[in-house]
């Protein structure tokens, strides 16, 4: 016995041992035969990560997963994902392992643990999952499948669909997707036995039909393979909460589908429609009262083809109902809902809505409305009306919503339309019929957009056709008021298309703070992760609104600017905002603006011509950053400013321009200005360097100069201002880092340049001195706050003094000069009738003379060159004038 339980035990281990070691023998088998069926069957890129074996898993079936799976289109989706799953596992006989590369193996189960698919058809008609690969009848006979399926259990775990059509404007989500099936395809009629839960969202042409609500299906299907046909039987499925029973079969055609099926809800209990909203929004309702009742019925008969629908006939009923929370105070009651969407052609163009009632009280005030739509696919007309009052206090306190705020107000409404859609896109208003009136009176609005919310006290609509006339508006946020009349062109087109808003309003208010009127933002610590992902999106104009707005206020406040009797006109459209003829006083001036701001790039920008008329000095500096920074010296003046400022840059994300984006020009003229008595750094550089300004006594009326400026820097054209009898003339740069570098250039009289100077000027004795100036250069650079002043006045009064002296000479030259040619004179003239020894007393009188000149000339010279070149010029004229006449004497 002990033999025989040795054995045995010797074998079992050999067993588990071949069980674990066989698999990794065939798993490279396995894995080409994957590849090699991939690479046969489909165009698209396919990766997994790992094929794994086993013999113990499924015992006493082979197991086979797949890890990882990415499929990736080719194109015209080149490099998009159309698929992922963790897993895929298949079970099979082991005796299917052992068969040969032209056998087919036969799989028994599927298993697809979170997989990802995204089915798309872009607006060429292309769909990114016809991935399979085109063969003709004789290769594909020839070449038979690699895998056969004998399926019995199949199961799809914790996974997701998104369906993107771009041709129909179609999106559709399936999240939390669970769905097993049993049963046997081998024989030609079996059954199948299904149970899937999944949640689903459906939008089509920007409208949501479905959100995120619950689909549950309980499915026991007859396949007939021979018919192709699947016939629903004991099925149940529930929406949201909402329970349904249905029967009838789907039978698969050459060219489409062949369906029959009919459905309806088990149960005629009201309760049965708050169980048809998503268990978010109307929580539990177990414990709710209800009365009347309430039914859905439908049909659906026909073949789906490319040309086809099936016909329908789907109807929603209650009469005479109300429901109550326990937990809240009030209840809607006098509910009747009567609506239906049918097809009875098989044609899309013919279906058609008819909402005949949808009536409802919550205490005395009674709301109805009815709709009816028709030709639904194409240019679909819509004839509705709505009359009633609702109290929106009373939302809160009969339905379960969750809000952030309570909501007020008193809505009332009385209005008819009918219209069609072709008409609304294209502003055919003689077509849209309107009538009626609304009104809001006490709303409360919030956003968080908004610092404070928006109290609407009164709002007041009248319906046109083609046109909504805003009679009145009134509403307060924060401290700031509102008064607004208008026409509003085209809000059905708004409503219900993809057209924007057009609109004419005329605007005032009292008191308008800016700030009231955004939202305050929370700067954080930077971290990583935030230093290096920022959210940088900006305010951005709305791209639906095209309206001219004619405001006027009293006063504006808009940071810590205060403007009065501000009026203007505000064109928006386009994502761009046009302000014309703004005009407002401030600064004890009056200001006037016109530009527009962007929005429709990534940064937004913006275009301004600002005119300025006799601001106050110190008030504009003190309140515009712009001045501070296109002209900081101006804070040392006191005065009127008049100034054309043209501007263009960028706007940053508190939507204030980007310094070191902006560029323009400027043009800037002071009035009645002095200079303010202010210890500034620039003021204290210069009175030490140069002293013959007093910089405060500067005459600065009436001083205009041009200003250019990009990229962070002001270049200031050349201009000229006066002190006493001295021109100076300034240019330069500054940057809006406070950086200066500015050239000062004085025009000094002589007189001004020290005692030396002026003893030199009263030797020399000519008027033609007195009017002699030099130019003295003072260049600035540094920054305001810092400065450094270098100036050129020590050789500039060099200068000067060799000037002086050259007058001196040239003086002393043309006195000599003019006595020699005098003496000259005498001298031809009376030399004839002269005796030797007159002719000798001559000589020594002029050569006394010329002694003279030459020692009053010593006298001033200040070098011995100066005196030796005077004296040799003389000396070379003398002699030559009389070398000659000596010649002339001896002839």
């Amino acid at each position: 016995m002990k033999k025989a339980l040795k054995i045995f035990g010797v074998i079992l281990i050999i067993i588990i041992i071949a069980l674990i070691a066989i698999p990794f023998i065939f798993e490279g088998r396995i894995q080409e035969l994957v590849k090699q069926t991939i690479n046969q069957n489909l165009n698209a890129k396919v990766e997994f990560s790992d094929i794994n074996l086993s013999f113990i898993r499924n015992f006493p079936e082979a197991g086979i997963s797949v890890s990882d799976l990415v499929i990736t289109n080719n194109a015209p989706f080149k490099n998009e994902t159309l698929a992922t799953a963790k897993s895929i596992s298949f079970t099979m006989s082991v005796k299917e392992i052992f068969k040969g590369a032209n056998e087919a193996i036969v799989v028994n189960s599927i298993y697809v643990d979170e997989a990802l698919i995204t089915l798309k058809t872009d607006k060429f008609g292309n769909n990114n999952y016809d991935i399979a690969k085109e063969s003709d009848n004789a290769s594909a006979e020839e070449k038979p499948a690699n895998f056969n399926f004998s399926i019995k259990d199949y199961q799809i775990k914790n996974s997701a669909l998104t369906y993107l059509d771009e041709l129909s404007e179609t999106i559709a989500h399936i999240t939390e997707f669970n769905h097993e099936g049993h049963g046997t395809f081998t024989s030609e009629v079996s059954e199948l036995d299904t149970d899937t839960h999944f949640n689903i969202s459906l939008n089509i042409e920007n409208t949501n039909y479905l959100n995120n609500n619950s689909i549950k299906l309980d499915a026991l299907i007859d396949v007939d393979l021979n018919q192709n046909k699947y016939t629903f039987k004991e099925n149940k499925a529930q929406i949201n909460q909402l329970p349904i029973h249905f029967d009838g079969y789907v039978k698969l055609l050459d060219n489409g589908q062949e369906i029959a099926i009919t459905f309806e809800n088990p149960e005629t209990d009201f309760k049965n429609f708050l169980a048809l909203v998503p268990e978010t929004y109307s929580k539990s309702i177990e414990q709710v009262k209800t009365t009347g009742d309430f039914k859905i019925k439908g049909m659906v008969n026909g073949q789906l083809t490319e040309t086809t629908i099936p016909q329908f006939d789907i109807s929603m009923v209650s009469n005479n109902a109300s429901f109550q929370y326990p937990d809240l105070p009030k209840g809607v009651k006098n509910i009747s809902i009567d609506a239906l969407i049918k097809n009875t052609t098989g044609q899309t163009d013919d279906t058609y809505l008819d909402l005949n009632a949808l009536n409802f009280t919550i205490d005395s005030d009674v709301f109805k409305a009815s709709a009816h739509v028709k030709n639904l696919t194409k240019n679909m007309l819509v004839d509705a009306q709505v009359q009633g009052v609702l109290n929106l206090a009373n939302v809160s306190k009969v339905y379960p919503v969750d809000l952030d705020h309570k909501l007020s107000g008193i809505l009332k409404a009385y209005i008819n339309t009918a219209f069609d859609m072709n008409a609304i896109e294209t502003n055919a208003y003689e077509r849209v019929k309107s009538s009626g009136s609304a009104s809001l009176s006490g709303f409360t609005f919030y956003s968080e957009d908004l610092l404070n919310p928006l109290e609407i006290s009164q709002a007041q609509l009248t319906f046109n056709p083609g046109t909504v006339a805003l009679n009145t508006f009134e509403a307060k946020t924060g401290s700031s008021d509102l008064k607004a009349s208008g026409t509003i062109n085209n809000l059905l087109g708004f409503l219900f298309s993809n057209t924007t808003l057009k609109g004419q309003f005329d605007m005032n208010s009292n008191l308008f703070k800016v700030g009231d009127f955004m939202a305050e933002t929370e700067e954080e610590e930077p971290t990583k992760e935030t230093t290096t992902n920022q959210n940088t999106e900006s305010l951005k104009i709305p791209a639906f609104l095209d309206c001219t707005i004619n405001a006027k206020a009293k006063t504006v406040v808009y940071d810590n600017l205060n403007l009065k009797n501000v009026s203007g006109t505000l064109l928006v459209k386009d994502q761009k905002a046009t302000l014309q003829n703004l005009r407002s006083n401030i600064f004890d001036g009056q200001l006037m603006l016109s530009g527009e701001v962007s929005t429709k790039a990534e940064t937004p920008t913006f275009n301004v011509k600002l005119d300025a008329s006799k601001f106050d000095i110190a008030q504009s500096f003190k309140g515009l950053e712009l001045l501070q920074n296109l002209a900081p010296i101006i804070k040392l003046f006191d005065g009127k400013l008049n100034s054309n400022i043209a501007i263009s840059g960028n706007l940053n994300k508190e939507f204030t321009p980007d310094l070191n984006s902006v560029s323009g020009s400027a043009f800037a003229e002071l009035q009645s200005t002095k200079m303010v008595n202010d210890q500034s750094a620039l003021i204290s550089k210069l009175d030490q360097s140069i002293d013959f300004i007093d910089f405060e006594a500067i005459n600065l009326n009436d001083l205009k100069t041009h200003l250019e400026f990009a990229n962070g820097k002001v270049s200031v054209s050349p201009f000229t201002i006066k002190y006493k009898d001295i021109d100076i003339n300034i240019s330069g740069a500054h940057g809006f880092n406070n950086t200066v570098d500015y050239n000062m250039v004085f025009n000094v009289p002589a007189k001004y340049l020290g005692s030396d100077i002026n003893r030199l000027i009263g030797k020399i004795d000519d008027p033609k001195v007195n009017n002699i100036s030099i130019p003295v250069t003072a260049n600035i650079t540094g920054n305001y706050k810092n400065p450094n002043v270098k100036t050129d006045v020590t050789s500039s009064v060099k200068n000067l003094s060799n000037q002086l002296l050259e007058i001196q000479k040239e003086k002393l030259l043309n006195h000599g000069k003019a006595q020699i040619n005098n003496l000259i004179g005498d001298v031809i003239g009376s030399n004839k009738a002269k005796s030797d020894s007159i002719k000798t007393e001559q000589n020594n009188t002029v050569q006394k003379t010329i002694n003279e000149i030459i020692k009053s000339k010593k006298t001033t010279d200040s070098t011995s060159d100066s005196k030796s070149s005077s004296e040799q010029l003389i000396k070379n004229a003398l002699g030559g004038f009389f070398g000659k006449k000596k010649e002339q004497d001896s002839l």
